[in-house]
């Protein structure tokens, strides 16, 4: 911890002053609690709607500086990670701190593929759904009752246990998507192949038909894994959030995982990719775009893709997946929304009202057209975030459940609504 100085304030309702330690470029919020009217006042709260400005935590994992387009992964620039490591490597590295050497690569890809498969019941119960059901529904639900096949999970202060969870949940995450997809078309589940990668056994179970062994293309395998590699984390957002949060109460991480899966099947957040496509589609051709950018500009549409909450630069993430497409493209064809998107893009970056917004593409503007293009469709979208977000959600959860400034989560709220009053309709 680094101490920054301190913070003079002046209450002008008493007069009096306090001096606020600055500690990492923050003041804590119980400091505040000191500055009162009277000896029976609870104390100054700090305001914060979706916390655009409050620090939860300290953390170790993720370092993004969003005016200046950085990402890193315990201190490694993604686009190092994403051209010399794989998606295990880095999940590894998000996990332990460190990235493994070639002895421990090997062996935790071993020990990934060895718990792939699923419990019998768990296919019963997906079969339970409907058929249209949305494949993260069938996520959320049923990460959530892995929970019942591994009582020992709640056991969340043994490290030993804890391992074992993190384990099961990324190594399962595939085989649960994948499932999720074949039961939506009706078609039998495909088992994983233990011989494959991590994302070469995922399209393994997503498109094998007749064939005795499915082969993935490598360039759709090492784009996958890129893609994953992309979505790993992502610091302190509603997802991650939520995994923090609700871990917080030491449920077991089954449990946990699916509330922050659930976050991530809003459209806001998961399904923004998918809006894109929507997008897209909807202007039709590359013709279309002046009009479609100058109804943007005139505040009746939003350009999806566009901007971030954290970056005001160019997100890192999109100028990888931007590289990978024309990979993707290079097997499967091109995808016709592709030169809408490009000419979106050229228009935008070249535009003052864009630039001065300091709307950049994001990760999610070029996502979607390479899975679309890959053949999955657009219900599919969330849960491959879900799939590349798996390790980030641990590495946070772990981090979290160590961390001893942290207790059960429960903020504070400004209560507006009415005073006292009674049923006979008198008030006080």
């Amino acid at each position: 911890m680094t101490n920054d100085g301190t913070l003079q304030v002046t209450d002008t309702r008493t007069g009096r002053s306090y001096e606020i330690p600055i500690v990492d470029g923050a003041i804590r919020a119980l400091d505040l609690r000191q500055i009162k009217v009277a000896d029976d006042d609870f104390g100054l709260l700090s305001y914060d709607p979706a916390f655009m400005n409050t620090a939860s935590c300290r953390s170790a994992i993720t370092y993004i500086d969003g005016d200046k387009g950085i990402l890193r992964y315990r201190g490694y620039p993604i686009e190092e990670l994403a051209r010399h490591t794989t998606f295990l490597d880095a999940a590894y590295l998000l996990l332990n701190g460190e990235l493994p050497d070639k002895d421990e690569s090997q062996n935790w890809s071993r020990e990934i593929s060895h718990h792939t498969y699923v419990h019998e019941n768990v296919k019963k119960f997906i079969d339970g759904f409907h058929h249209d059901a949305h494949p993260m529904g069938i996520i959320v639900s049923t990460v959530a009752a892995l929970s019942t096949f591994y009582p020992e999970a709640k056991a969340v202060s043994d490290q030993a246990r804890r391992r074992e969870q993190v384990v099961r949940l990324i190594a399962k995450m595939p085989t649960l998507a994948a499932f999720a997809y074949r039961h939506a078309f009706g078609l039998p589940y495909a088992y994983p192949d233990a011989e494959l990668s991590y994302p070469g056994n995922f399209l393994n179970m997503m498109w094998k038909m007749t064939e005795p062994r499915y082969q993935p293309d490598p360039i759709l395998e090492h784009a996958l894994d890129v893609l994953f590699m992309l979505h790993a984390d992502h610091e302190q957002n509603c997802s991650t959030s939520s995994m923090r949060i609700v871990g917080s109460s030491q449920v077991d991480p089954y449990s946990a995982a699916a509330a922050a899966a659930a976050a991530l099947y809003g459209p806001l957040h998961g399904g923004a990719n998918e809006q894109v496509l929507r997008m897209l589609k909807e202007i039709g051709s590359v013709d279309n775009v002046p009009a479609y950018i100058a109804r943007v500009k005139a505040g009746e549409l939003r350009l999806m893709g566009f901007g971030h909450r954290v970056y005001k630069n160019f997100d890192p993430r999109a100028k990888i997946i931007k590289e990978i497409a024309d990979e993707v493209f290079q097997v499967t064809g091109r995808n016709p929304l592709l030169d809408i998107a490009l000419e979106l893009e050229r228009i935008a970056l070249d535009d003052e009202y864009f630039i001065s917004h300091k709307l950049y593409p994001n990760v999610d503007f070029y996502s979607g057209i390479i899975y679309q293009a890959m053949g999955f469709p657009e219900a599919m979208f969330p849960v491959l975030f879900a799939i590349g977000r798996m390790p980030g959600w641990l590495a946070h959860w772990q981090e979290g459940s160590a961390d001893p400034e942290q207790k059960i989560s429960r903020p504070r709220q400004l209560y507006v609504g009415a005073g006292m009053r009674h049923l006979d309709g008198t008030l006080d």
